[in-house]
């Protein structure tokens, strides 16, 4: 078993110590107007940074957002996502649906806008978290009473039927569950994937006619979790590497064998007549020994299911190391020519202690200052940095209403600008990559290097 090194919030992951609410939010550049919603992102912020037990993926969840409208930037919140420990901690009464200890996390991975709901999301059995418009915890959330057991951090929606997909995983599970939440936002199917030696699936894929599963050497360890184990996510060298493709309203996976890697995150997947397309993000090795140091540095890659002659070809679109990628949203299950990503160093010393250096501020080592925009028609990469001691995660596409082309519409992401010692709402054109920012606005505060996030626009 392993022990965590002390105090692995620190640098671009340093916790923000306090609840900020502004309004009126300066701007340079000018908002589009049709730009009206909130960008809200999520990540682990604990109440103790300095807990021995703490890891990279624990930590009491906090969502940042920004509301737009009208060409404004009307408020910046950051709020912590109340379980009952984390209510309790804050010397506030307890939000409803928090009761069962099991249950009683504080997602921290994502947040997504579905059925009228504000979901912070994480994985590993346990059931989101319902936010208010501005970002107030009401409490644990079960699609009324339609959600049999946990969700997903990573669901998928389909942008023609308007149904949420998710997989969901957990170390209690013997098995990994298709769940599909409908417009309205009750689960109207669940499908068991028998798995009795537990895979972690972090993420999937979706195409028009399958749900694209990772059955990767990464188990959730049993041993680990009796023990106590801050991380129980295990590689298992006696696993293969498979993916699975599961059809739509169907109940068995039909598998394909690939050559052993991790996958956190999806680009995208679409059908092309008989083959399955996947781009992802590709580990070669990944949580061996319980640990994230000491494993291997992600690329994009593409396999290609042939489902005729039951082949899978594996090959590298772009070694440079990266994550969070994303397309389109009206392109999720779709072909896609565009792709977005965010370039990240080396987190083989994550937990060294040389790893961030003595400034709190400092961007660190597992923080970056650029954004990738991939053209896979063309085969080209456009490259789009911020400058040293600046750093970004994931950029988040925002489509046009006039949908000139694919890429028309901006990529959102929030910037850390180490010459005010805050955080940028960065609004870039998406045709215009490179160009200067459409529009910057200005919090008053530093949002912390996080996970995942959401462009939630306003109810039509």
């Amino acid at each position: 078993m392993t022990t965590p090194a002390k105090e692995p919030f620190r640098g671009a992951l340093s916790p923000v110590t306090e609840e900020v609410t502004a309004f009126d939010l300066p701007v340079t550049g000018t908002l589009p107007p049709e730009l009206t919603g909130r960008f809200l992102r999520n990540g682990p912020n604990p109440l103790v940074p300095d807990d021995p037990r703490n890891h990279l993926f624990r930590g009491e969840g906090m969502v940042h957002g920004v509301r737009l409208r009208d060409g404004r930037a009307e408020w910046y919140r950051n709020r912590w996502v109340r379980s009952a420990a984390v209510s309790r901690a804050l010397g506030e009464r307890r939000r409803r649906g928090a009761a069962v200890a099991r249950a009683d996390i504080s997602p921290n991975t994502h947040v997504v806008g579905h059925a009228g709901r504000t979901l912070a999301l994480i994985e590993s059995g346990f059931r989101p978290y319902e936010l208010s418009q501005e970002l107030e915890t009401y409490g644990a959330c079960d699609f009324d009473g339609s959600l049999p057991a946990g969700f997903t951090a990573h669901p998928k929606l389909d942008p023609e039927t308007g149904e949420l997909h998710a997989v969901a995983h957990a170390t209690r599970f013997p098995f990994v569950q298709h769940l599909v939440v409908s417009p309205s936002g009750l689960v109207t199917s669940v499908v068991n994937v028998p798995a009795p030696h537990r895979p972690v699936m972090h993420d999937f894929g979706l195409t028009r006619r399958y749900v694209v599963l990772y059955d990767l050497p990464v188990v959730n360890s049993l041993a680990a979790a009796a023990a106590g184990e801050p991380m129980v996510y295990d590689w298992d060298d006696t696993r293969p590497a498979r993916i699975g493709l599961l059809p739509r309203g169907g109940t068995e996976a039909r598998w394909f064998e690939i050559e052993p890697c991790w996958v956190f995150h999806t680009l995208n997947a679409y059908d092309d007549g008989d083959r399955v397309v996947i781009d992802v993000i590709r580990y070669p090795r990944m949580f061996d020994g319980l640990r994230l140091d000491g494993n291997s540095l992600p690329t994009l890659d593409r396999w290609v299911v042939d489902t005729a002659s039951g082949k899978v070809t594996e090959t590298r679109l772009d070694d440079r190391p990266q994550e969070f990628p994303g397309v389109s949203p009206d392109r999720v299950s779709r072909p896609h020519r565009y792709g977005y990503a965010a370039t990240v160093p080396d987190l083989h010393d994550y937990f060294g202690p040389h790893a961030y250096g003595s400034d709190a501020q400092a961007a660190g080592p597992v923080a970056d200052d650029t954004l990738l925009k991939h053209d896979f028609t063309n085969g080209s990469t456009e490259v789009r940095s911020f400058r040293r001691g600046h750093y970004t995660a994931e950029p988040v596409f925002v489509p046009a209403a006039s949908t000139r082309g694919e890429d028309d519409g901006w990529l959102l992401t929030y910037v850390y600008d180490p010459e005010r010692g805050a955080s940028d709402l960065v609004v870039l054109s998406a045709e215009d990559f490179t160009g200067a920012p459409v529009a910057t606005v200005h919090l008053p505060a530093r949002v912390p290097l996080g996970f995942h996030g959401s462009w939630i626009p306003d109810e039509a």
